[in-house]
């Protein structure tokens, strides 16, 4: 598998999605310039990240976009499938249940962990759910390598600790906190707090640019 960057695969990442959505819209070809206005990059890093995949438009039609789909699906995910485990069965460990499920036919939560046992021996979103204390081995079992981590900042370590004792090699972090593992786990964190603060910030900045510019 060839080096890049997480950047890069950020970028790969959010190309499928937009050209699924534009596949949606009926469209069967895109150009470099049109994926770069929507993802808010250049032309020339649309053209850079997906020569890097192997895969190349042309001047005339750009790209066909069912191909280049393929091309991406080939290249960021697993052709045998990959499972992932989702731990903490709250508000936020649900929605992401609902919003998955189905949406990648090639990586699926196969299994969610919980406390609370009025949480847990139940299907939810089709997702099996089971006890926290049985994820180790159901983990292994399954041959699950992702974990999603979406409990308090004060379990997440212990949580984290448990996936990399089962198996697992990339996690994907909610909890408001710093995970410490190995460095052949790859940690993925997403802390919503931060990210609407830093949203908050600008939008206040640009408010107070209009403002100024109408005195």
């Amino acid at each position: 598998m060839p080096s890049i960057s997480d950047k890069v695969i950020g970028r790969l990442s959010l190309y499928q999605r937009l050209l699924y959505r534009l596949k949606a819209e009926g469209m069967t070809n895109v150009y470099s310039h049109q994926l770069a206005s929507l993802s808010r990059g250049s032309a020339a890093q649309v053209r850079r990240d997906i020569m890097a995949i192997g895969y190349s438009g042309t001047p005339a039609h750009g790209y066909v976009i069912d191909e280049l789909i393929k091309s991406l699906s080939d290249f960021l995910e697993n052709p045998a499938g990959q499972k992932a485990a989702l731990v903490g069965i709250g508000n936020l460990g649900r929605a992401i249940l609902a919003y998955f499920s189905g949406r990648r036919p090639r990586l699926s939560i196969t299994a969610a962990f919980d406390t609370d046992p009025n949480r847990v021996n139940r299907v939810i979103h089709g997702c099996r759910s089971y006890p926290v204390e049985n994820m180790v081995e159901i983990i292994r079992e399954k041959g699950i390598d992702i974990g999603i981590i979406c409990v308090p900042a004060g379990q997440a370590q212990q949580v984290a600790n448990s996936m990399g004792l089962a198996g697992v090699k990339g996690i994907l972090n909610f909890a408001p906190v710093r995970l410490q593992l190995p460095d052949d786990i790859y940690v993925e964190d997403l802390d919503v707090t931060t990210a609407l603060q830093k949203v908050a910030y600008f939008a206040r900045r640009e408010s107070t640019k209009n403002k100024e510019v109408k005195k």
